[in-house]
């Protein structure tokens, strides 16, 4: 069950960095309040899954999983352009916290 809360950890922390820039700077209301919804879903789930996850590997795969997804979703919600060098590590960072993974054994 830890893996699935920091998953579902990271794929709110692209959801509140989404909101966040759709607030604007915090400028609009409704958008300011969604990003600290998705913020404290974010931070509670990755809360819950290091009760059984060591730290040293939630922590990256949490911020790995919100790295990648937010260049993503820049990409596909924004038009954010980015050029083949950048996707090359964006790709690294992925494996990067798949290698992390599956080298640690992993807690759960």
């Amino acid at each position: 069950m830890a893996w699935i809360y920091l998953v579902f950890a990271g794929i709110f922390e692209v959801v509140w960095a989404t909101f966040m820039k759709l607030s604007n700077g915090f400028t609009h209301l409704g958008w300011s309040i969604a990003t600290l919804i998705g913020m404290i879903a974010s931070f509670g789930l990755l809360s819950q899954a290091t009760t059984k996850l060591p730290m040293s590997l939630a922590y990256p795969i949490w911020t790995g999983i919100g790295a990648v997804g937010t260049v993503i979703a820049g990409v596909v919600l924004f038009g954010d352009q980015l050029k083949p060098a950048t996707w090359f590590f964006v790709a690294l960072l992925f494996v990067g916290f798949i290698g992390i993974k599956l080298t640690t054994g992993g807690g759960e």
